[in-house]
């Protein structure tokens, strides 16, 4: 298998992502035949030209299917070996890619051996797939792994084949835990493809018309089955190899997860509060972490809906939970569904992204698309009750008039293919039946709680017209702040429009101290992942979010819906106060947390005050606090601010890192947040809300002195404010293609540029940065470079808010290419003689 590169220059494994074909048949009566798996290989062939080759035309980025366990086939070809195989359904089977070198490939049989020894199962046999490699190219055949077939018996304590195959799953990861813990050179090329009582994957580093001849098993009679998933595979911008090929165990995917950082995150985070009565006792504890390293965003995906399906949900339901529909404004949505997403949006997150997914669990099969529908797919039913779904039309020549029925999947929506029922399942149907399981509305009226129905608190801090211009030099405001980005959003309620570029020197390069902010850069859909049309498409965002301790994500009850649910992620001062007044009522806590730090102890003290931070935290969480509250009030002459992004994410990363970010919302009180780039920054590094109270103290000091529209009253001008900052939220996340406030929520959407990998991996963790730079000694310098000059040794004349210069040049202003003097040697340079 080619070992995909390490991270280098430009690359990094942790991004590769899918843009390809997809589909699958099935027998609407559950019938057996070979003739179906030859159909399929037919449909995939046809979807040849969706997937990929690199510089070489015979070799493919990936293609492969999935079947159900032929058991004729498999008791005809492992009786020579010298095993008998159980009855259907209880046995189980498995294909592993490991290395040809032989000791090594011994040495993951042995660890495999022992640990279904120690789970109590029986190991029946192992089988070498044949394959014939004559017709692939030299890149894949560089990396080309063994392939070996393993079979397992029930052992004594399974009582049912969905039973076992929990049992199979926590076999699989733990061999997947051992071998990567192991010292094994070439531990990297063990891969299940699968391993399960109920489907077997055959795939690889192929084109799609390799597949029936590399693997000779699928061109034999009496490999049959009732359906088959399929899938050609384009890489985008990234290194194809075998194990990322698809199928994967429950899925094919044909698109992008754009929020799979955060996604990953957050799941890290819930594994402290799994628990589940379906698995045996402690094999909960050996499937952790429950996502793999290195694996491509649709191998993460399909680790998540694994764990949800064994664990008991039924896949329609999981796809509800990590692909929802546009709920949130869809006026004319049944009540009753609307719930259930409600519900379900209190402890999941979406997974976002353009994706046409084909799902099963071994018993039915099924596709679901996004909510913005970015993906095709179309699906036939013929007179002989075959169902062909797939990325287009076309994949298998079926004369008109055996065609009964046509239809595509339209935005958010599902189908399913029941075979016991032998019919399709259609959308509404489907999820009424899962919408009406449990009494969602109660729930949520019973534990629930909307922001506006939280009992007001303490008045905000006054406005301090007196301090308020030291203050806004302390944490680095301009002149152009307020009439750039301020005054237009306060007067307008729009994000001010500037032209593209810039000619400044990147944060890192500039002689003038910067924001943290200013070091980072927000990424954008490209390639086959397209951005959304935020304007004609607002039925598809949502900006609602939540506050609160997270529940059981395996088993939750009514109190899992026990949140503060917020209209938008921007809290004016006495919506704040609200949150700050909370002291058990309705069993909601919160906890204020200083981000300040002692100006002159430089550095040391930075980082001591983040360490702190911290502490705090963790002890205000034991304590019962569900809503911590992070303040930059109280800023002095002898207490600089943290700023807010710092503050955030390395309390959100070490939170992750402790498995304890789920048990709280993070608020932001924040002086340092004014433009949209700063509270993408926040919401994206886990912020659940933000309150830009010296922002709004701007503006109320630019209306008392006339700097906005005549007639513009404070309420008007803060409703116009946070409105805009909203909006231009939405369309920052509609550039990457993502809908949703709550999955934008620490997706960390975002490229480092200027800042070191130890500061990075500490307090950013997981964030791209391809140009290294400054670190914890030099950020406290620009801090303290703007805190000086609030409080200066020696003050000299009046003190005002420096111009800036970031959008005009100004002679006291930040550099920029094109200044009085480029222009002056450009006229004279050009000047005729």
């Amino acid at each position: 298998m080619p070992l995909r590169p390490a991270a280098q220059g430009l690359y990094d494994p942790q991004y590769e992502h899918d843009a390809c074909g997809v589909g699958f048949l099935v027998h609407l009566k559950g019938k057996r035949s070979h003739k179906l798996v030859r159909d399929a290989i037919t449909a995939l062939n046809a979807l040849n030209h969706r997937g990929a080759c690199g510089c070489e035309e015979n070799t493919g980025d990936g293609a492969g299917i999935l079947f159900q366990i032929p058991h004729t086939f498999f008791a005809a070809v492992t009786a020579p070996l010298g095993f008998a195989l159980p009855e259907p359904g209880r046995y189980g089977a498995g294909c592993l890619f490991m290395p040809k070198e032989a000791a090594q490939a011994e040495a993951g049989r042995r660890i495999f051996a022992a640990i279904v020894a120690e789970e109590g199962q029986r190991l029946l046999g192992w089988r070498a797939v044949p394959t014939d490699n004559s017709m692939l190219g030299a890149s894949a055949l560089a990396g080309e792994p063994a392939m070996e077939q393993v079979f397992l018996g029930w052992g004594d304590n399974i009582t049912d084949a969905d039973h076992f195959e929990r049992k199979l799953y926590v076999i699989r990861r733990r061999f997947e835990k051992a071998i990567d813990a192991s010292d094994l050179p070439l531990r990297k090329m063990f891969y299940f493809p699968s391993l399960s009582c109920y489907t077997m994957v055959y795939k690889g580093m192929l084109l799609a018309t390799q597949l029936d001849s590399y693997y000779p098993d699928l061109q034999d009679e009496r490999l049959d089955s009732a359906f088959c998933m399929y899938h050609s595979r384009f890489s985008t911008n990234t290194f194809p190899s075998w194990e990322l090929a698809h199928p994967y165990r429950m899925i094919s995917h044909n698109g992008e997860i754009n929020t799979l950082r955060g996604n990953i995150n957050w799941m890290k985070a819930r594994q402290a509060l799994l628990a589940s009565t379906r698995f045996d006792e402690g094999d909960l504890d050996k499937l952790l972490p429950i996502i793999r390293e290195g694996l491509s965003d649709t191998g993460t995906i399909d680790c998540v809906i694994e764990l949800l399906i064994k664990a008991g949900r039924a896949p329609a339901h999981v796809m509800m939970m990590m692909i929802p529909e546009a709920w949130e404004s869809h006026t004319t949505m049944p009540q009753e569904k609307k719930d259930f997403y409600a519900y379900h949006a209190t402890f999941m997150e979406p997974w976002d992204g353009p994706a046409s997914i084909t799902f099963t669990d071994g018993k039915t099969i099924g596709a679901t698309l996004d909510r913005n529908g970015l993906r095709p797919s179309r699906y036939w039913v013929t007179k002989d009750d075959l169902v062909i779904m797939a990325s287009e039309v076309g994949v298998l020549d079926i004369p008109a008039e055996d065609i009964v029925k046509k239809g595509r999947l339209e935005p958010g929506r599902m189908f399913l293919v029941d075979m016991e029922q032998g019919r399709i399942v259609g959308d509404d149907e489907l999820k009424h039946e899962l919408a009406a399981a449990a009494p969602y509305a109660t729930w949520l009226a019973e534990h629930m709680v909307e922001l506006a129905e939280v009992p007001a608190g303490e008045a905000p801090p006054a406005p301090d017209a007196e301090t308020l211009l030291t203050r806004q030099q302390a944490f680095g405001y301009t002149l152009e702040d307020q009439k750039y980005i301020l005054g237009p959003m306060a007067n307008n309620g729009l994000w001010a429009i500037g032209s593209m570029g810039t000619d400044t020197p990147l944060a890192v390069l500039s002689d003038r101290p910067q924001v943290l902010y200013n070091y980072f850069k927000q990424l954008f859909a490209q390639v086959t992942n397209p951005p959304l049309d935020c304007i004609r498409e607002e039925l598809v965002t949502a900006v609602l979010t939540h506050l609160g301790k997270e529940d059981n994500l395996l088993e939750p009850g009514p109190e899992a819906a026990h949140q503060v649910r917020l209209p938008r992620p921007v809290l004016t001062n006495e919506e704040l106060a609200q949150l700050q007044a909370l002291d058990g009522w309705r069993g909601f806590r919160s906890a204020t947390l200083p981000m300040l730090f002692r100006a002159a102890e430089g550095a040391a003290g930075l980082e001591r005050a983040l360490d702190e931070l911290s502490a705090a935290a963790d002890e205000a969480i034991a304590a019962g606090a569900n809503i911590l509250i992070l303040s930059d009030r109280g800023v002095s002459a002898e207490l600089a601010p943290i700023p807010s992004l710092l503050a955030c994410a390395g309390l959100h990363h070490h939170l992750v890192r402790n498995e304890s970010r789920t048990r709280v919302g993070i608020v932001l009180e924040s002086g340092d947040a004014r433009e949209v780039h700063h509270f993408c920054l926040l919401l994206g590094y886990g912020a659940g809300a933000v309150n830009p109270y010296l922002a709004l103290e701007s503006i109320d000091d630019m209306v008392r002195r006339g700097m906005l529209n005549p007639g513009l009253d404070l309420e008007a001008a803060h409703q116009h404010y946070l409105k805009a900052v909203v909006k231009g939220v939405v369309k920052v996340m509609a550039r990457m293609g993502i809908s949703t406030i709550a999955s934008y929520r620490g997706a960390q959407i975002f490229e480092a540029v200027g800042l070191n990998r130890e500061f990075i991996d500490r307090y950013f963790t997981s964030t791209p940065s391809q140009v290294s730079g400054i670190g914890l000694p030099e950020l406290t310098t620009e801090i303290l470079a703007h805190h000086r000059h609030a409080w200066p040794e020696r003050p000299v004349g009046p003190q005002l808010l420096a111009w800036g210069g970031q959008y005009q040049w100004r002679r006291e202003g930040e550099y920029h290419l094109f200044n009085p003097e480029t222009v002056f040697r450009l006229q004279h340079a050009t000047r005729s003689a």
